[in-house]
């Protein structure tokens, strides 16, 4: 009797526990005052009766329901390997996983942004050669101007009347069919740089909201170091060389949480720390002024560079030099000046390697975006007034091509004679610090910031870009592998990455619309070249064509998205308030979803 009472127990038991959701049902056994061997037991037989109950409500399922799960099912497998595949087709992929497991996030995060740079170059070279320079070249007419091969370093001869520049670019509607479709480059002209700046804008700022939402409104700090000592050594991958590389990489990511949790907080008496405030004072002005004088040259030798050019040389080859003076003095500055910005950071002596980063990179900005603005200042105010220019958009173009170009040289021999050399010479160094660190990053802004700007003049710039950035990011590399040693207290830069992004929104992009605003709104085209010849500003060819739409019904559409839209400040205005209120809603949301994340570890230690 007692034997099948308790096996009528055990099956009801078994039975109400199956009934249970699997978080109830896990509770209950373990709330059990029975031996371990004998819970096991009950889960087994709790688990194989969930089976049958299972199956048994499938059987009951129609077929054509076990048809279309069959079929989500096989989607669904379908497409995470087909994500996988693509994933591992990712740019760099392997390579940027070796500098991680080797020299860590800090210096992984600068190759991230090169390859950032690069999809995006690659971006802006796809829409600008599918929508301005295939047209153009349709209706191009044939260039009888000789190569000589010093345009590739001056810009200026033979490119001078190609797509590279505003001036070859025509100001008619191009249909090569007689009363056929045709295509109107002013509009296609000045539509696709501003598409292309609505996008980058939107880029930047998903990538630069992304970014911060990742590293500092939900960083997973509270299970982030538990996951990787507890889950993360399993790798679920069979290749030897990649279970190496992802052993190596945990280890690192490891070091780098173990330097940050036990970094310890100096303490400095009263007269150390009014030295210290004294020394970082004298740098400020010291780098400060230093970045006056420096603009201040850039400013004389343009207007200098200027009357050389207007002035008839006697051959080309003293023409062509002439050219290359400006952008080899504003490179040698760019240059060697950020090592006296280095010098001043190992003077004050930050309590971590971030901070003097954060702040050389701060001081190399400042310095670059300030002769990029005077050369702004330049171009728009000297050159585009100057009457001896038949085409000043071509000459500004040639400007930043010359100065793009300069610019990557110097990069490359400061790789060569920085690092290579030095490791030849002397012995490996330490050169993490001033290999990637505050010099590249800033010299790739400033690069981005030339493009920007030299889009409007030089539309295949981004193509010239793409070049530079994929030889920087191999030389880059290869030194890095042969030259440098990993540091011997790895560090992590969680939010260096957000900072990059907003480096490149403020000031370089909202400055870059500065620009680009004037230009086309404030500035008068040239009467001889370009698309916008004849007109008082590019802007004008959307005003003219907004006039020609009002006088057809079908496109009242058009006009009034235009007078109410894009030219309403009132509208403008309310998307504002609607994004900052839609920010805070989010980030309250965020505030509360901390707040029960931290109400549920404390149930959880309890």
């Amino acid at each position: 009797y007692f034997f099948f009472h308790g096996f009528y127990a055990e099956e009801k038991l078994i039975g109400n526990l199956a009934s249970m959701s699997t978080s109830e049902r896990i509770k209950a056994i373990q709330k059990m005052t029975e031996t371990m061997k004998k819970k096991r037991e009950i889960r087994n037989k709790v688990l194989k009766e969930v089976t049958k109950k299972s199956r048994h409500h499938s059987n009951q399922f129609s077929c054509c329901t076990q048809c279309l799960q069959g079929t989500v099912v096989s989607f669904r497998r379908f497409g995470n390997r087909l994500s996988e595949y693509f994933h591992q087709l990712q740019l760099w992929h392997k390579i940027l996983k070796i500098i991680g497991a080797k020299f860590g996030t800090s210096i992984l995060s600068y190759f991230i942004f090169l390859k950032w740079l690069l999809t995006f170059n690659i971006f802006s070279f796809l829409i600008n050669f599918s929508f301005i320079t295939i047209p153009q070249l349709v209706a191009a007419e044939p260039n009888n101007l000789s190569f000589t091969g010093l345009e590739l370093f001056s810009g200026a001869g033979y490119f001078q009347e190609t797509v590279l520049y505003y001036g070859f670019y025509t100001n008619a509607t191009i249909s090569k069919i007689k009363n056929g479709p045709s295509y109107n480059m002013q509009l296609a002209y000045i539509f696709t740089v501003g598409i292309y700046f609505v996008i980058c804008f939107l880029i930047l700022l998903f990538s630069m909201a992304k970014s911060f939402c990742r590293n500092f409104i939900n960083p997973q700090a509270y299970s982030g170091n538990a996951s990787k000592l507890l889950c993360t050594w399993d790798f679920n991958i069979t290749n030897e060389k990649a279970v190496k590389l992802k052993q190596k990489n945990l280890s690192t990511q490891i070091k780098e949480d173990l330097t940050e949790v036990n970094r310890e907080a100096l303490n400095f008496s009263v007269t150390e720390s009014l030295v210290r405030i004294v020394i970082h004072l004298v740098s400020w002005i010291a780098s400060l002024g230093t970045a006056v004088a420096a603009c201040a040259g850039v400013y004389f030798l343009s207007i200098n560079n200027l009357k050389l050019f207007v002035k008839e040389h006697e051959n080309d080859l003293k023409s062509q030099a002439a050219m290359l003076v400006l952008p080899i003095v504003a490179s040698l500055l760019n240059t060697f000046i950020p090592f006296f910005y280095s010098w001043l950071g190992h003077l004050e002596r930050f309590q971590t390697p971030g901070h003097q980063i954060y702040v050389t990179i701060t001081r190399n900005i400042i310095l670059k975006m300030s002769i990029v603005g005077i050369l702004c200042y330049y171009w728009l105010n000297i050159v585009a007034a100057s009457e001896s220019q038949e085409c000043w958009e071509t000459l500004v173009g040639q400007d930043i091509y010359r100065l793009v170009l300069v610019d990557f040289m110097f990069c490359l021999l400061g790789s060569f004679f920085g690092e290579f050399l030095q490791r030849s010479y002397f012995i490996p160094t330490l050169c993490y610090g001033n290999l990637l660190l505050p010099n590249f990053i800033s010299f790739l802004m400033c690069c981005l910031v030339n493009e920007l700007i030299g889009i409007l003049f030089s539309p295949l710039l981004p193509g010239i870009q793409m070049i530079s950035f994929s030889v920087l990011f191999y030389v880059k590399k290869v030194s890095l592998m042969m030259n440098c040693q990993p540091p011997r207290k790895v560090w992590r830069t969680a939010q260096m990455t957000t900072s990059f992004m907003f480096l490149l929104f403020f000031p370089s992009f909202l400055g870059v619309l500065s620009v680009i605003g004037v230009t086309v709104w404030r500035l008068k085209p040239s009467e001889e070249c370009g698309p916008f010849r004849g007109l008082p500003s590019m802007y004008a060819a959307v005003s003219e064509w907004i006039k020609i739409l009002e006088n057809y019904t079908a496109s009242k559409w058009v006009v009034w998205i235009y007078h109410n839209l894009i030219t309403s400040e009132l509208f403008f205005f309310i998307l504002t308030v609607l994004v900052l209120i839609i920010t805070y809603l989010y980030w309250k949301i965020i505030e509360g979803r901390k707040t029960m994340t931290k109400l549920l570890r404390k149930q959880i230690i309890n």
